[in-house]
């Protein structure tokens, strides 16, 4: 049985997610690839990376404390989902489905 949520309405908007990152950050490259891979599979995903080093003001605004963090934005502009560390395809998927 396929526990991935279903979308029972028309999405007619875009999901955001934001992940925060810092160079040479190894798992940093593999929450990009899962971020990937959920945008493959949810066209409507809009991944928007920051790196904190770039922006310290705007991490320290989001309670960045460490990379990777992956935010995701609901539809009224209040944090649904945080994930520090590498998220699984799992939660980034059920994380957009609750951002709906």
């Amino acid at each position: 049985m396929d526990a991935t949520p279903a979308v029972d309405r028309p999405v007619t908007r875009e999901v955001a997610l934001t992940l925060y990152s810092s160079a040479f950050c190894e798992p940093c490259m593999q929450t990009r690839a899962v971020l990937a891979e959920a945008k493959r599979l949810v066209p409507v995903l809009s991944v928007t990376e920051r790196d904190v080093a770039r922006e310290p003001e705007r991490a320290e605004r989001d309670r960045i404390h460490s990379t990777p963090t992956v935010i995701v934005i609901g539809e009224d502009g209040s944090e649904v989902f945080r994930a520090e560390g590498v998220p699984t395809l799992n939660q980034v998927l059920v994380a957009a489905a609750r951002a709906l």
